[in-house]
């Protein structure tokens, strides 16, 4: 089938419906200020009144946090033809013409988007689209990537493990894509036809989310519309260790106290597979690993005293021959084949080898039980969890609700996740916890920490969980948490070098963690590499506030810790070179070092000014700089207007004073913008040249070069300097 002839049959502010004939529609909504949502197919299908409780509610809520449309559009018919309409919302319009069909998305009057001549097809169990594409036009998210950031000449399979995908795709000529379904999208970026973005959707109807915009606007409609992340916990913002292989929880405690003694700060620690409890009974009451935690109580409250906190994996599993999985298999508490039976998974090192079945999470019973039991673990003293679930299900495993296929690949690990998400966070408001995992799905945004890949200790490694972070941040996820070197691979290339230019990236990102292994961890190093690296942790610990505030923002806005060029500069081409490059938040621009040597080259983007934060200098933007950095520096520099506002150095959070959680503020030119900052009560505003901030009562203040401060009881002055 091919959609050819329109006849426009609903005209409202908040829809517009068309006929295409043989019982398909048409329906266009303006979702929200720049964004429309299109949908194709059945009448009933597109309607969009989904009955309370069914299955199709579940997954609806699942993918759209506010499904409901927020904007109104005008309707109007196209100049000079009689099958053509314009529907507009403020300065974003779609057009839409009939024999031939055709589709434009423009913005401020001009087009940004437009179909493909093939246009919209319909063919056995899929639908077929392709939009047109500049010759140098860059195409950036759909999830994770360890090349290029622009991931044009891909093809990206949505529910293929080894893609890495997440749905949202956009380019800085002004527009962005999200395929709103749980089945298999197929992304081909110009590979099959250089021109065209095409894209194949294997589902009854055809929806999509059209957004027009400058990148930040797109990121902050996309994740209003799918879902945003809670917060993480004080603490975990703080240094983690990843525990060595084969140490077991007494010596894990035994190298901690080392660190302190070493002035080598931490906060966490992510304990080793396999996980630290199974299940005995139908209660799924945990049973603690006796080998690893004979005693669970005591080993969590030694490492409470030294306050550190434990990150435990688990495994929504079940392990077959024992007496439970015949149970539950009985019950239909387990993803099942078309025979009935449980399907059965090979074994893994979170389950010791041993083959497993896992829970049916899409069953409202399993759902809960599992995330009490979590629950019940947090209040005990367990602080975070680790959970890895993304297997490749094959296509004939069931769930109770009727998934299977690609829907259950997507829907499975964020039901694990969330659920030990809410059973961290409990009742706090707003929700905060931490749920380690690297798994990437549709609704990843909604939740925070996604784990770094596991990367050879190299430069390229280097190179490869930078970007990996940026690309995930521009798919709307708002942290990776990178890991200085890998455990898993050879050592032979890890330099003091290497260690201490990983480490100065990883400090200035959303968090990291160190390896327990010989070799990686900081006090396996020499004294003098030693040194530099508690200089960067009280960097680390200073920016806390900063970071955390990053994330609280990413919360308000979708906008990722960690932001590349691209996203942040869309109208810089030749920003758009430098992918290595990234603004840490809003107001820092970091250039990390990406090979060895001395000499590192930052570009400063254009249109703006930037203060170097090593030397207090102030450069207007568009140039490149080739700076000499020793192993304790980085080229950093502060954006012009904002404020940096830092925290105390600390060995670990628990010394941090709630009530004075700020230390000092750096100013880069006259303030203009409100800080980042966690719980931020800090405001600007400006009046006759000069700004009045409020919430700097007792913090030392280091203006720019030429601005003065003044007090004033409660509030601060920053003026030109007479």
């Amino acid at each position: 089938m091919h959609l050819d002839s329109l006849k426009l049959s609903d005209t409202l502010p908040t829809k517009v419906g068309f006929d295409l004939g043989s019982g398909l529609k048409l329906v266009v909504e303006p979702h929200a200020p720049g964004v429309f949502r299109v949908r194709v197919g059945k009448a009933e299908s597109v309607a969009g009144d989904i009955l309370p409780g069914t299955r199709a509610k579940v997954h609806a809520d699942y993918l759209l946090a506010r499904p409901e449309a927020v904007s109104e559009m005008q309707v109007e018919p196209l100049e000079n033809t009689t099958t053509g309409w314009r529907l507009t919302q403020g300065e974003v319009s779609i057009e839409l013409t009939s024999r031939p069909f055709s589709l434009t998305l423009n913005r401020q009057g001009n087009k940004v988007l437009t179909l493909s001549d093939a246009g919209i097809q319909y063919v056995d169990t899929a639908w077929y689209l392709g939009f047109d594409l500049e010759a140098q036009e860059k195409i950036f998210g759909l999830g994770e990537s360890e090349g290029d950031l622009d991931r044009r000449n891909e093809v990206i399979v949505s529910d293929e493990p080894t893609h890495r995908a997440l749905p949202l795709a956009w380019s800085t000529s002004g527009w962005g894509i999200y395929v709103n379904s749980l089945k298999r999208v197929e992304h081909d970026l110009g590979v099959d036809s250089s021109s065209v973005y095409q894209l194949s959707v294997e589902d009854e109807t055809l929806d999509l989310f059209l957004f027009a915009g400058e990148p930040a606007e797109i990121l902050n409609q996309y994740t209003q519309l799918t879902g945003r992340a809670g917060q993480p916990v004080l603490w975990s913002m703080g240094v983690w260790l990843e525990q060595a292989a084969g140490q077991t929880a007494t010596q894990t405690a035994e190298t901690i106290a080392d660190f302190r003694k070493r002035k080598i700060a931490v906060d966490g620690v992510l304990m080793l597979t396999p996980a630290a409890w199974s299940y005995q009974d139908s209660k799924l009451t945990p049973d603690w690993d006796a080998l690893r935690f004979p005693d669970a109580k005591q080993v969590l409250d030694l490492f409470a005293k030294r306050s550190i906190h434990l990150c435990l994996h688990t495994l929504p599993a079940v392990l077959v021959g024992s007496s439970l999985f015949e149970e539950l298999e009985d019950r239909g508490w387990l993803l099942i084949k078309e025979s009935g039976e449980a399907n059965v998974f090979q074994g893994n090192a979170v389950t010791r080898g041993e083959p497993f079945a896992l829970l049916d999470l899409t069953h409202k019973d399993v759902y809960n039980a599992w995330a009490e039991r979590h629950r019940h673990l947090a209040e005990e003293g367990v602080g975070a969890t680790a959970c890895d679930v993304q297997f490749d299900i094959p296509d004939d495993v069931t769930a109770r609700g009727g998934e299977s296929g690609a829907a259950l690949r997507a829907l499975y690990p964020a039901l694990a996740r969330r659920a030990l998400f809410e059973a961290a966070a409990g009742h706090k408001v707003p929700p905060e916890g931490v749920v380690f995992s690297n798994d990437l799905f549709p609704a990843s945004q909604r939740l925070l920490w996604q784990q770094a890949p596991r990367v050879a200790n190299d430069w390229s490694g280097l190179q490869h969980t930078l970007r990996t972070a940026l690309s995930v941040g521009a798919s709307g996820v708002p942290v990776q948490f990178h890991s200085i070197g890998n455990a898993l691979a050879p050592l032979d290339n890890m330099t003091p070098e290497l260690y201490l230019r990983w480490l100065g990236m990883a400090v200035l990102s959303g968090n990291f963690c160190f390896q327990g292994n010989e070799g990686l961890t900081p006090t396996s190093l020499d004294e003098q590499t030693q040194t530099i690296v508690q200089g960067w942790l009280q960097l680390r610990y200073r920016l806390i506030p900063y970071v955390l505030g990053a994330i609280e923002d990413a919360a308000r806005t979708g906008l990722p810790v960690q932001r590349s060029m691209a996203m942040s500069f869309p109208s810089d081409a030749q920003a758009h070179r430098w992918d290595t490059q990234y603004l840490l938040g809003p107001a820092v621009l970091v250039a990390p070092a990406m090979q060895p040597g001395r000499e590192i080259q930052v570009y400063l983007p254009k249109g703006e000014a930037w203060w170097d934060l090593n030397t207090g200098w102030r450069y207007e933007g568009g140039i490149t700089l080739t700076m000499d950095c020793g192993l304790d520096t980085l080229p950093v520099f502060g954006r012009e207007g904002h404020m940096l506002c830092l925290g105390p150095t600390a060995q670990h959070t628990g010394e941090f004073n709630s009530a004075r959680i700020l230390d000092e503020v750096w100013m880069f030119g006259m303030p203009i913008h409100n800080p980042v900052v966690m719980r931020n009560k800090i405001r600007v505003m400006q009046m006759q040249g000069s700004s009045y901030i409020k919430g700097l009562e007792g913090l030392r203040i280091l203006p720019s070069e030429g601005l003065e401060v003044k007090r004033r009881g409660a509030e601060v002055r920053i003026s030109r300097a007479r």
